[in-house]
């Protein structure tokens, strides 16, 4: 008995209950924020000031300071939680990111410029209290035994809720009880924060379609060949395996007058509904087919290939499920979950409000370059846009996506409320609709989520909580070590 509280005291001296929250929100902050900036580039006006014949602002390193208040006299020291909370301020770090000015391929300007404010997690590495001593943390009015793990707004303590969601860029199964097709393939295909949904069905007449986006329900062997996989063997080699299954060939007839790229974009195009003349046409459904036709892939032409490939991998595997209905997906099973921790979730709310900041700067630029009165980037950088939109989102819980509720008043009844709370786990379905099977306990959520602590009601096996030592991963798998596994594996590299 000893040994174990010994383990377990070793245990928390080293790791706490909210650990995966506070890596999640380090993580954003040394790794995520830098990848957005990397992932927008340069910004390129089109009004460009006379005798300019091009015009970049280029933005590189970012990074964040420690939490700090303006007073009235515009002197600038660090604010501590504690403040925060009696005075009704904002637990939040300035953000800086070095800009750069060039003008016909020549450097005209460089500087740092605060882009706004950001709130900060308790206790993570960039607040005051990070790694704080008992006795320090007394003295900073903290109590001790305070996890962290949450925000604070004009004075309110926020949680982020973690949030359940289906796993993105894999198939699901499902068995239709009603509809024009018996069973139904889904793939979010997701890339950065866009998620774009893709439904492949079979109908009575044993035709395959997909539909996304614009496409709605477009067959599926003419976008096949429209990714360049026009010649019938080849196809009937990727999908059969040297079985015959007669589906494939019905497919293969219905899209036989398609013989090459050209055709099969412009039958594609029609379906969409495109009236332009045939070149307009069909370069306007290949750039649409590259950017939303499974980008999590990739987004330009050299992985049209990989499409193709991966359109008849899905085929095979409808086949499969067609014949055997045991292998339908099971949408409750955990490993086709994924968790979104507060870290990933901020993530996409600062994705999303740096791109409307960048749309800011190119407006005020071409507004001032039209008036003739444009000097320096420097004062055409709202750093107010930035921090307002965020401060509002984590005090209203209103997300992007149209999320409602994914930030909360924290519950402070008792510690045990408070820790509760700070690992609540929430599914995106509707209280309202039954869903019975997502409300029932899984065999898999056996040491990930607590079997008992559900509400009463409506939102009953919907809102759930971690176990109390459950920790979420966070490592991201390097791609070159992942490809060099499957290669040991004797996987074989599409070319």
């Amino acid at each position: 008995m000893d040994n174990k509280k010994l383990l377990i005291k070793k245990f928390f001296e080293e790791h706490s209950f909210i650990e995966s929250s506070l890596n999640s929100f380090n993580k954003f902050i040394e790794v995520e924020m830098q990848k957005t900036i990397s992932e927008i580039g340069d910004i390129i006006p089109t009004i460009l000031p006379p005798d300019v014949q091009e015009f970049r602002i280029k933005l590189d390193k970012i990074w964040i300071e420690k939490p700090q208040i303006t007073e009235a006299d515009g002197s600038k020291r660090p604010v501590y939680p504690i403040e925060a909370r009696l005075r009704k301020l904002t637990y939040s770090a300035p953000i800086f990111l070095e800009v750069s000015a060039y003008v016909d391929g020549v450097q005209r300007e460089s500087f740092v410029a605060q882009i706004g404010k950001i709130p900060i997690m308790l206790k993570s590495k960039n607040c005051h209290l990070y790694k704080l001593t008992e006795d320090e943390l007394i003295d900073r009015g903290e109590d001790p035994n305070n996890l962290g793990g949450y925000f604070i707004i004009n004075g309110n303590e926020r949680v982020i809720i973690t949030v359940e969601d289906l796993l993105p860029n894999k198939i699901f199964f499902q068995r239709n009880k009603i509809g024009p097709s018996k069973f139904t393939a889904r793939v979010f295909s997701q890339r950065g924060p866009y998620s774009i949904p893709h439904v492949i069905e079979q109908m009575k007449d044993g035709i395959f379609y997909i539909s996304f986006t614009k496409f709605k329900r477009i067959p599926l062997f003419a976008v096949i060949k429209a990714l360049g996989m026009t010649k019938d063997q080849e196809i009937m080699k990727e999908i059969c395996d040297e079985k015959e299954y007669d589906d494939v060939y019905i497919n293969l007839y219905n899209s036989i007058e398609l013989q090459n790229i050209e055709d099969a974009t412009e039958f594609i195009a029609k379906k969409v509904g495109l009236t332009q003349p045939r070149e307009v046409r069909i370069e306007k459904t290949t750039e649409q087919i590259y950017h939303y036709l499974l980008p999590h892939i990739g987004i330009t032409q050299k992985e049209n290939v990989l499409k193709a490939h991966h359109l008849c991998k899905l085929v095979k595997r409808f086949l499969k499920v067609t014949k055997d209905a045991k292998t339908i997906t099971d949408k409750d099973h955990y490993k086709n979950k994924k968790l979104k921790l507060s870290g990933e979730l901020i993530s996409d709310l600062f994705r999303v409000n740096m791109r409307v900041l960048v749309n800011d700067i190119l407006y005020n630029f071409q507004r001032l370059v039209k008036r003739g009165k444009f000097q320096s980037v420097k004062i055409i950088i709202r750093d107010k846009l930035l921090t307002s939109r965020l401060n509002s989102a984590i005090a209203t819980g209103q997300w992007v996506g149209g999320r409602k509720g994914i930030s909360q008043n924290i519950a402070k009844v008792n510690y045990l409320d408070t820790l509760s709370h700070l690992s609540r786990v929430v599914s995106l379905l509707s209280n309202t609709q039954e869903n019975f099977e997502a409300r029932e306990i899984h065999s898999t959520h056996w040491g990930r989520l607590c079997p008992i602590e559900t509400p009463e009601g409506t939102p009953i096996g919907l809102r759930k909580n971690l176990a109390m030592l459950a920790q979420v991963t966070q490592k991201s798998i390097s791609e070159e070590k992942t490809k060099k596994n499957l290669e040991n594996f004797g996987v074989k590299l599409v070319k």
